[in-house]
Order: structure tokens, then sequence, then C-alpha cells
């Protein structure tokens, strides 16, 4: 059987080391959990004029994984800059990863939402964040976070209390996108949504990838969106 193949947008990156001007880069974490979970990784650059070749593009791949960033712009769920702690906000990756979810969700494709790939699942079905939380308790701290015991989150980690949740944010999600239903809470922010009517769309506002070679919970959650992506 072939390997499934997973789309993951890219960032702009003007750190990378080996080649010459800036680069369009993703997280090897993300790529080593997708191909232990036996998926090939790939990386669409966030260039919005790929948008128009979008639907052809997501034909050739099996599922998507929205990766952890910077902060989407409030512009794009309707509200003006209010915090001073807003950062990383680059248009491109906005504009591209929107487009990217709305074609995957009407493609019903399988997608892994991660961190900043939560909120913008959120925001793609019309939903608002918090632009900041006014607390450090989630930046670079290990939460426990309850599950939902019927939740796909839940059945892909095997645990209903993971204790190894790696949290790096300072926004979460206000108003619920459509569709959505919250399946995990820390604290009383939104840490898991899904949407029941697609085949398999998993949204998680903590980093698996950063403990999923040692924590067996974390990877289940790239290895039940292979499972789920498997042509």
């Amino acid at each position: 059987m072939n390997a499934p193949i997973v789309l993951i947008v890219g960032r702009q990156s003007s750190q990378a080391t080996g080649i010459r001007g800036e680069a369009f880069g993703a997280g090897q974490q993300y790529m080593r959990s997708l191909e232990r979970a036996g998926a090939v990784p790939i990386i669409l650059p966030p260039l919005p004029e790929l948008l128009d070749r979008l639907p052809s593009l997501l034909d050739r791949v099996d599922g998507v994984v929205l990766h952890g960033g910077g902060d989407v712009s409030p512009h794009r769920y309707g509200e003006q800059l209010s915090a001073e702690q807003v950062y990383g906000i680059v248009h491109e990756h906005d504009e591209v990863e929107l487009a990217v979810v709305h074609a995957a969700l009407a493609a019903d494709m399988p997608l892994l939402a991660v961190c900043r790939g939560l909120q913008v699942l959120n925001v793609a079905l019309g939903g608002t964040l918090h632009q900041h939380i006014g607390h450090d308790d989630h930046w670079l701290q290990l939460r426990p976070v309850d599950l939902d015991p019927a939740s796909r989150t839940a059945r892909a980690m095997g645990t209903i209390r993971p204790t190894t949740c790696h949290c790096v944010h300072h926004q979460a999600l206000a108003t619920l996108g459509h569709g959505l239903e919250v399946v995990g809470t820390s604290d009383d922010i939104v840490h898991a949504v899904e949407s029941r009517a697609a085949r398999w769309v998993v949204g998680v506002q903590w980093h698996p990838e950063d403990t999923a070679a040692e924590s067996a919970e974390q990877q289940g959650l790239f290895d039940e969106l292979v499972r789920r992506s498997a042509p």
C-alpha cells in the first residue's frame, strides 16, 4: 500500500542556513512525527499565487497538517488590534492557510490543526480569538488537558487526561467557529476541538510534535491522522 502523502503549509524564513536568500520551511518535528506514523510529508510554500491551483493540488495528497507559528491577523476575524502582545503576523501565511482549510474541508480531507493551526481553523469557520489571555501559564509549559472521553482526540491519544501537553500560546479561542465542538479544556481555555460532521478534523492548542518522539499519547494524534488519510 502506498504511504499517505500529508501536506503541511510552510513558513517564510529568513534564518535558514545552507541556501542563498530567504527560504520556505516547516518544523522538522512535524515531519518526523508524520514519518513515524508512516506518511510522506510535503511542504506547500505560503505563496498566494498558488491558490488557484489548490484544489488540484489537494487531489494529489491524502491529509493536511496546519502547524504552529505567529498570530493570525485580528482583521481576519473582524477585529482591530487590541493587544500589544500580538506578534508574528504574516499576511501570506494567513491567506494561504485559511484557503487550505476551506479547500480541505470541501474535499472532506483528514486534517490536524496544531496551536496556530487550531486558531486558523476556528477563524476560517467564522470564529474569533482572545488576542492575549493575560498570563504565562500556557507559554512553554506542560499542561494537563481534560478530554471528552467520546472524542476522536481522546481515542487517538488513548487517554482522557494527557499529562504531557506542551503549550506555547498566548492566545486562545473565543467565539467558536461554525460546526466545531469543544472536546478538550485546560484552565477553562479551549485546548481541543473537532468537527464531528467531517471525516476527521481535529484541532489542538498544544504542540504534540514537541513530545511525540517520547509520548505514545502525542504520537497517537499523528498516527490517527495518517490512518485516516490512507489512500
